[in-house]
């Protein structure tokens, strides 16, 4: 009998496409998600692309009540857990918001599951813990500096889940890292278009790219870098996606906890991405040099060894795939269905 996953967020983004993922890979899933940074119609995509109803809650997180009473109904073997929010700069203007839906919610979300004796989750991190990291690429003993509210959530998170696992060995968890998603999926049904100016650099090149924005900003083109403008680790939605299945496979099969980068080692500029996208869309892209920004560093790249080692995990799309599969995603079907933002809940 196939395993039963919950699948909280799984409207958004990173959890749509892990929803795929999971389906591909035998789970039987159910979503829950509030649909606060994530359009309905990602219900219906998501049928449309794996052929099947799914099955979903509309539900907050933070809601015990209905929690408990999805535990009780489905018997769920595990949690693979997206629901937060995830706006650098929001998390600054509106940090108790940040505190009660990323922690809280998680502390809700772990009585409940351990209520039901399913003790087995998948938590999503972030790059964001490392801060400014002292050393690139970047592993996991990099020490934790928070910079913002989003990012003492996440170190919250997998605080909370560390001290869990020390004081009951009954509970066993993964803790993915992952550096800077991009890209979408290849039947453009599902992918990332934020309503506003994004916050992540390849959704603003699009939106620039289709002629949504007249040009994008370049925050600084004198970092010790190959062009002088900052370079990141970029990873494909999709192996972000099978990540968490392999991570997932890892706790259900071997009890196997674990907590590691998921990037895939190599880092692109700016102006590497801008020129990317460019061949991708067969368009152009204007953009301007501007001041750099506080707190940015020259270089954040993962060192992604670990998880090759632990969980067989390795990137498989380049740099031209996200684009690529970005702009197909951008001029695709969803442009005629107007889904809206598409990010973790």
């Amino acid at each position: 009998m196939a395993e039963k996953i919950l699948l909280t967020g799984g409207a958004g983004y990173i959890g749509s496409h892990t929803y795929v993922a999971l389906i591909e890979a035998g789970y039987e899933v159910t979503i829950l998600d509030n649909f606060q940074n994530a359009n309905r119609s990602v219900v219906h995509r998501l049928e449309r692309l794996t052929g099947k109803p799914v099955s979903f809650a509309e539900a907050d997180i933070r809601d015990a009540t209905t929690l408990a009473s999805l535990f009780s109904e489905h018997q769920f073997d595990a949690v693979v857990h997206f629901a937060a929010l995830k706006a650098v700069s929001e998390s600054v203007e509106r940090p108790l918001d940040y505190f009660d839906v990323n922690i809280s919610g998680l502390i809700n979300l772990l009585r409940v599951m351990d209520a039901a004796g399913c003790r087995t989750i998948v938590f999503s991190s972030s790059a964001t813990v490392y801060g400014v990291p002292d050393e690139t690429p970047t592993p996991e003993t990099a020490e934790f500096r928070a910079m913002n509210p989003y990012g003492q959530t996440k170190i919250s998170g997998e605080q909370i889940l560390n001290q869990l696992t020390a004081a009951d060995e009954r509970w066993n968890v993964g803790i993915l890292r992952y550096f800077n998603p991009a890209g979408a999926h290849a039947s453009a049904l599902i992918g990332e278009d934020p309503r506003d100016i994004p916050n992540n650099l390849m959704p603003y090149i699009a939106k620039v790219a289709a002629g949504e924005l007249s040009e994008l900003q370049v925050f600084g083109d004198d970092y010790d870098t190959p062009d002088g403008t900052g370079v990141r680790d970029y990873i494909h939605v999709d192996d972000l996606a099978k990540g968490h299945v392999l991570s997932l496979a890892a706790l259900l099969g071997e009890g196997q906890g674990h907590l590691v980068n998921l990037g895939t080692g190599e880092g692109h500029s700016v102006l590497e991405m801008v020129a990317a996208y460019k061949r991708a869309s067969n368009r152009d892209v204007p953009y301007r040099i501007t001041e750099r920004r506080a707190g940015d560093v020259p270089v954040y790249v993962a060192r992604a060894d670990k998880a090759e080692e632990i969980l067989g995990f390795q990137a498989e799309h380049s740099l031209d795939e996200m684009c690529a599969s970005s702009w197909h995603w951008i001029t695709g079907e969803h442009s005629s269905e107007d889904p809206g933002p598409e990010n973790e809940e």
